[in-house]
């Protein structure tokens, strides 16, 4: 057996391990959590279990150190982690809500209902991805992203300014962004999403935005594509969040992150007459 593949069966078995373990971590979090009301973050794992932390700290980029509420701390490989989120709740009257096919509640957006699947292969009429917009395109066509984003709305069916916008949101455009929580590149994916959708390197832009548009897809078949608030708070909370919650998740996080990403997409340069 070759070193390399020695190296891979033992990160795979500990892998292993640490998601065996997951359930017994829970348990012994939910009796810390009963005298400790200091603000906390949700390690997400692959599966969607969650592990309530009070820090974290990527370290040597493939590693993830976690202080757990109550004290003490453990470091687990970053690989094995969805996504981290700020777990700051924000308190909201529920104006009515709409239930999708899927018996998820979607707060009703502004204006008339939109589809993420909608949108024009003419990049002239595509104002979210000329300099126009504000993002980060130099000029309209001689953008190092346009046409890579393009490529992957055709391939995915999914709006070519959503995408833009989320890239806005998530990197504002840096190919090389790495966020606090380990997520990398434009569209800001972690680890474990980039392996599971074929990213062999999150720093490539072609290879970020097609995973990254993949992802939303992905969403949208799961959510429903005309609702774009619940398709964004999975990508940034998760699908098992939004599930868990009934809707958008609670997290002020989440929120301002649908809020800000759907103002890039509804703003009249990232918005376009339906075709």
């Amino acid at each position: 057996m070759s070193e390399e593949n020695r190296e891979k069966k033992i990160f795979q078995s500990h892998r292993w391990r640490l998601l065996r373990l997951l359930p017994a971590w829970s348990g012994l979090l939910v009796l810390m959590l009963a005298s400790s009301p200091a603000a906390a973050s949700l390690v997400v794992f692959e599966d969607g279990r969650h592990l309530r932390v009070a820090s974290y700290e990527v370290v040597d980029d493939d590693r993830l150190t976690v202080g757990l509420v109550g004290g003490g701390s453990m470091t687990i490989p970053l690989d094995v982690v969805e996504r981290i989120v700020d777990e700051e709740y924000e308190r909201l009257p529920d104006p009515g809500k709409l239930v999708t096919d899927a018996g998820i509640a979607a707060e009703p957006l502004a204006g008339e209902t939109r589809s993420v699947r909608a949108f024009s292969e003419n990049l002239s009429s595509s104002p979210g991805l000329s300099s126009s917009s504000g993002l980060f395109f130099s000029s309209s066509f001689s953008s190092p992203f346009s046409s890579q984003i393009l490529e992957a709305a055709k391939q995915h069916r999914i709006d070519p300014a959503l995408i833009a916008a989320v890239i806005r949101a998530e990197s504002n455009g840096f190919p090389r962004a790495v966020s606090r929580k380990g997520a990398r590149g434009l569209m800001q994916l972690m680890p474990a999403t980039a392996r599971r959708l074929g990213v062999k390197s999150a720093f490539d832009p072609r290879e970020n935005i097609r995973a990254g548009a993949a992802y939303l897809a992905e969403l949208a078949e799961r959510f429903g594509e005309t609702n774009a608030d619940l398709i964004l708070a999975a990508y940034n909370a998760g699908e098992h969040a939004v599930e868990e919650h009934g809707g958008v998740p609670p997290y002020r996080e989440t929120r301002d992150y649908v809020r800000r990403v759907l103002a890039f997409w509804g703003s009249p340069a990232l918005s376009r007459s339906a075709l």
